[in-house]
C-alpha cells in the first residue's frame, strides 16, 4: 500500500476514489472501444491546458491504438497522490519537480531509467538543469514537460530616470538603487525599488542565493550556516530601511498578480524576480511597459555566485499499478519527442528543456529575453529546490522565519538558529521512517 503519511484517512479516500471513478467514466467514452484509453491527469488551465491538448490531440490523429484522455485536475498532486494509494491512479500524471521526492517515498511513481534508455531519453538530450531536477537517489524519476528559470525582470523607464543605464550585478548595486528609487511622500510610499516580498513565491531562496544551503544532502539541516545569516540579515534590512507598516501598507495596495494592477505591471516596482512567463503577462496587462531581464544579482564578494538562478519544471510521471503501462510509455516517449516537445513550450510560451532547438521554434517565440532563460539552465550556479520530501514544512518554517524577522521580533541569528532546531528532528523521524519502511520492503 502506497503511504500517504502515518494516516490513511478513510473519507478522504472515498471522495477521491468516487472521484475518480467519476472521471474514469468521462475520460473512457464508449464510442471508441477499439483503442486501449490511458488518462493523464495535470493540473493545467486555461492557455496551457490548451496547449498540450493540442499535444494530446496530434497522438490520438497519427495512430489508431490508444486514445490518451486528458483531463485538468483542480489540486492534481493531492489526488493523484490519494488515487495511487487507492489503487486507482491515472497512467500519468503532471507534477512539479519539487514532488518527485514526495511521490518517490511513497512508493506511487516508477523509476524510468530502463524506459529512458530504451527510448533514447538520455541525460544528452536534455539541458543539464532540467534533466538534474528529474533524478532522485541515483535515478529518473520523471520525463519534463515545460521548465522554467528565474531572472531579475527591471523596468528600464524607471532605470533611466534614476540615472542607471544598466541592471544591477551584485546584491550591494542593487540596494544602491532601491535606496535611490524608492520614494516615500508625505509617510507614504509610493514608488519601490525591490520588494523581497513580491511576489514572495521562492522564499526559500533567499539563502541559496547567497550561496547557502539548506541541508547536507544526507541528514542535516543546515539553515543556520553563515551563507543562509547573511541572506536573513539582507532580508530584514528592508524593514530597518523603509518600515515594515511601510512596506505591508504599500504591498497591499496591489491587484492580483495576473491584472494591470501588479505592482511591477503597474510600475509600482522598479525590479522583480519572475520567471520565464513574465513576459506573457507583461503583453497582455501592460503591452507598453518597457522592461529587460538579467540574473538575479550575487554578493559582491561571491563573484563565483554569478549567472544563479532557480530552475524547475512540470514534470510528467508514470504512476505505479496503472492500467495501461505500455500505452503510457508510448505516449510520453511520443511527449519528449522534438516536435511534439516544441509545439507544447511555443503554446505555453516557454524554453524546450531539450538541448536541440529548431530556427522555427526560436523564430516563433514572442518573449524577447527567451535565450536569457534558456542559458541560465546551463550555469553551474542554477539551483532547484532541494531533493527533501520534508520540503512543504520547511518552507512553511523559513517563511513564517522570515516573517518574524520582518516584524523584528527575531533577530535574523534567532531566526535560522530557530528553523534548524524545528526541522532537523523533522528530518531525523522522516528518515527513520523511510528507513523502517525500506526494512519492511514497502
Amino acid at each position: 500500500m502506497i503511504q500517504i503519511g502515518k494516516v490513511f484517512v478513510p473519507i478522504l479516500a472515498a471522495m477521491t476514489v468516487g472521484a475518480y471513478l467519476g472521471t474514469e467514466a468521462r475520460s473512457h467514452p464508449a464510442e471508441d472501444r477499439k483503442r486501449t484509453h490511458i488518462a493523464v491527469w495535470v493540473g493545467w488551465s486555461g492557455f496551457e491546458y490548451d496547449a498540450f491538448q493540442a499535444v494530446v490531440n496530434d497522438y490520438n490523429k497519427q495512430q489508431n491504438t490508444i486514445f490518451v484522455d486528458l483531463l485538468s485536475i483542480s489540486g492534481n498532486s493531492l489526488k493523484t497522490l490519494i488515487s495511487a494509494s487507492a489503487g486507482l491512479p491515472p497512467e500519468i500524471s503532471l507534477l512539479s519537480a519539487s514532488e518527485i521526492p514526495q511521490f518517490a517515498d511513497a512508493g506511487a511513481i516508477e523509476i524510468l531509467d530502463e524506459i529512458c534508455k530504451e527510448n533514447g531519453l538520455t541525460e544528452d538530450k536534455y539541458v543539464p538543469g532540467y534533466w538534474d531536477v528529474m533524478q532522485y537517489q541515483g535515478h529518473s524519476y520523471a520525463l519534463p514537460a515545460t521548465p522554467a528559470t528565474i531572472a531579475l525582470h527591471y523596468n528600464t523607464d524607471i532605470l533611466k530616470s534614476a540615472g542607471y543605464t544598466k541592471a544591477p550585478e551584485t546584491i550591494e548595486e542593487m540596494t544602491e538603487m532601491e535606496n535611490k528609487i524608492t520614494t516615500i511622500k508625505e509617510g507614504k510610499m509610493v514608488m519601490a525599488g525591490f520588494l523581497p516580498t513580491e511576489p514572495g513565491w521562492w522564499t526559500w531562496a533567499w539563502g541559496p542565493f547567497f550561496g547557502g544551503k539548506l541541508w547536507d544532502g544526507k541528514s542535516k539541516i543546515t539553515f543556520n550556516d553563515p551563507e543562509n545569516l547573511r541572506a536573513m540579515e539582507w532580508y530584514g534590512s528592508y524593514s530597518k530601511r523603509f518600515g515594515h507598516q511601510q512596506l505591508t501598507a504599500y504591498k497591499s495596495g496591489f491587484g492580483v498578480f495576473a491584472s494591470p494592477e501588479n505592482g511591477f505591471l503597474a510600475g509600482r516596482v522598479a525590479m522583480e524576480v519572475q520567471g520565464v512567463w513574465m513576459s506573457n503577462f507583461i503583453k497582455t496587462y501592460s503591452p507598453t511597459l518597457k522592461w529587460d531581464a538579467v540574473p538575479f544579482p550575487y554578493p559582491k564578494d561571491r563573484p563565483d555566485l554569478k549567472g544563479h538562478t532557480i530552475v524547475d519544471q512540470d514534470i510528467f510521471v508514470l504512476l505505479k499499478g496503472c492500467k495501461h503501462r505500455s500505452e503510457a510509455i508510448k505516449f510520453l516517449a511520443y511527449c519528449e519527442s522534438q516536435p511534439a516537445m516544441e509545439k507544447l513550450c511555443l503554446g505555453q510560451k516557454k524554453c524546450s528543456p531539450l538541448r536541440n532547438k529548431t530556427d522555427e521554434f526560436w523564430a516563433k517565440q514572442e518573449n524577447p529575453r527567451i535565450r536569457l532563460f534558456d542559458e541560465m539552465a546551463y550555469s553551474k550556479n542554477a539551483f532547484a529546490n532541494p531533493k527533501i520530501a520534508i520540503m512543504p514544512q520547511y518552507q512553511a518554517e523559513i517563511s513564517n522565519a522570515l516573517d518574524e524577522v520582518a516584524l523584528r521580533t527575531l533577530t535574523p541569528k534567532e531566526a535560522v538558529d530557530k528553523v534548524t532546531a524545528r526541522m532537523q528532528p523533522k528530518l531525523e523521524n522522516y528518515l527513520r521512517v523511510l528507513e523502517a519502511r525500506r526494512k519492511a520492503g514497502k
